[in-house]
């Protein structure tokens, strides 16, 4: 019996699998790649060195000059002496009794820290101009290169309280403690640099207090109410200008700071070599 042979075109199909069997088994598969994803970036800010607030300019100060002060260095001199000025609105010098016990407090207290080479209490009655210019020349009376000028402000109400029913007996009436008295204040110390004429710091203490009294006792209620309140916030207000006042003497120069100022103002000389390590 004779065996059949093969086409020859079915031969070629069979070799043509082969083949193409034999390369999928030699080259691994492929993954799909994707590409990542652009995620647009914001920029960041410049720093803002213009001043686009042009209609404001309504003082004696040009662009240069501000750019000048706010560029100076803010520190508190050494050996320095200064001055305790009781104020009034808008920074002018108070003509009235020193009555109030805090400028003396503070005087005595910035005394005892050594800060200052002198501290005194400014007396006011001096002849000078009511204004900033005022006090520069009481400054130079007292040989005092910074003043710390101090004022308070107190805002006020009264009501009638719970014992206003005793004036149903009119007699009654008169005899309980049928107002109250409200007051709330803010003690105020700034620290003038009397040279430069600028304004070093300026520190809060807030108080508040109220009493009750009767119709006849208003007046004095409310003044040893806020006796008392001063009394009570000077300590405080005290403890925060002599943290100012470190800070500020924290920022002073030192000697390594001249130094290089006077290297970096010093005009270059063209024979020195400079040595680089």
């Amino acid at each position: 019996m004779h065996a059949r042979i093969p086409h020859p075109a079915l031969l070629l199909l069979a070799l043509a699998a082969l083949t193409l069997t034999a390369c999928g088994a030699a080259s691994p598969m492929t993954k799909p790649a994707m590409a990542p994803l652009a995620v647009a970036t914001e920029a960041r800010p410049a720093p803002l060195v213009t001043n686009h607030f042009q209609r404001d300019r309504i003082g004696g100060l040009d662009e240069d000059k501000v750019r000048e002060i706010l560029a100076a260095p803010v520190f508190l001199e050494r050996k320095a002496r200064i001055g305790i000025v009781p104020v009034v609105e808008r920074y002018e010098p108070d003509g009235g009794l020193p009555l109030t016990a805090v400028t003396g407090l503070l005087a005595d207290r910035l005394a005892d820290a050594g800060i200052f080479e002198v501290v005194s209490e400014v007396s006011t009655d001096w002849p000078s101009t009511r204004s900033i210019a005022g006090l520069r020349e009481l400054a130079a009376r007292y040989r005092s290169e910074y003043l710390l000028l101090y004022r308070h402000r107190f805002v006020e109400r009264r009501y009638t309280n719970a014992w206003s029913w005793a004036w149903l007996t009119i007699v009654g009436g008169m005899m309980v403690p049928g107002e109250t008295f409200e007051t709330a204040g803010v003690l105020e110390a700034t620290l003038f640099d009397v040279k430069s004429g600028t304004l070093l710091f300026t520190v809060f203490e807030r108080v508040d207090g109220q009493e009750d009294a009767g119709i006849w006792h208003t007046d004095r209620t409310a003044r040893r109410l806020k006796e008392g309140l001063l009394e009570q916030a000077a300590d405080g207000l005290e403890g925060r200008i002599q943290e100012k006042l470190r800070a500020l003497i924290a920022a002073r120069p030192t000697a390594d700071d001249g130094a290089q100022k006077a290297v970096a103002a010093a005009p270059a000389d063209p024979n020195t070599v400079a040595i680089t390590r």
